[in-house]
């Protein structure tokens, strides 16, 4: 199975991706990490995407597509994808189609974890996590069981990431109506979208996209 992921920030495209690596084998492919490996392993296109970003300047879409060609030729993407940030807008869909053909690969479903803007406002400016072990925690929905301790590892340090604040989070979740969100007519008409409830607990998601997946929904 190939499919793409897509929901704004938050909406829990990480943690279902890893849920499906851990019980499928396939593999996530996000557009940084991709550009990371690319640019370490130095290939041929990740220096040229290394140029790119010491000059400042934001990589090409022919930079990303070659990036992710290369990584689609490696042996563990036969298992099946899960492409996560890729792609964003209708002209990246459609060189992703090109680059699919040309492997001779198709997507199987494009599926939408659907949210509640307010309700995901809440879920993401109440996240703090341990600063020692990582273990997360909810103001409102999963507090330490002694307040100010960590469950796991007894620390009294915690932290916020510095961009979960309700201006930002909502200039994220505008920018993904406005250049992300597009591309699902594109995939509608081709009759790949699928949706799940992604304010549902994560088990629940991803029993529903496990469903998807079996061509029961």
């Amino acid at each position: 199975m190939n499919i793409i992921l897509l929901g704004p920030p938050g909406a829990g495209k990480g943690t279902q991706a890893s849920r499906l690596e851990a019980e499928r084998g396939m593999v996530q492919l996000s557009t940084g990490d991709m550009l990371r490996a690319a640019v370490a392993a130095k290939s041929e296109v990740g220096l040229k995407a290394k140029a790119v970003m010491d000059a400042g300047d934001l990589v090409s879409d022919e930079i990303v597509t070659g990036i992710l060609s290369e990584r689609l030729d490696h042996d563990d993407v036969r298992k099946g994808f899960i492409l996560d940030g890729y792609p964003r807008t209708v002209a990246q869909a459609e060189s992703l189609e090109r680059l699919l053909t040309q492997k001779g690969m198709a997507l199987d479903h494009v599926i939408e974890l659907v949210v509640d803007e307010d309700a995901l406002i809440d879920r993401i400016t109440g996240r703090f996590s341990c600063a020692s072990c990582g273990t997360g925690y909810h103001e409102r929905y999963k507090r330490p069981l002694v307040e100010g301790v960590c469950d796991v590892c007894g620390s009294r340090e915690f932290k916020r990431r510095p961009d979960d604040n309700e201006e930002t989070v909502r200039n994220r979740l505008a920018e993904y109506r406005a250049k992300t969100a597009p591309i699902l007519p594109h995939y509608e008409a081709k009759g790949l979208v699928r949706r799940a409830d992604g304010m549902a607990p994560i088990a629940e998601v991803n029993d529903a996209i496990e469903a998807i997946l079996d061509g029961g929904a």
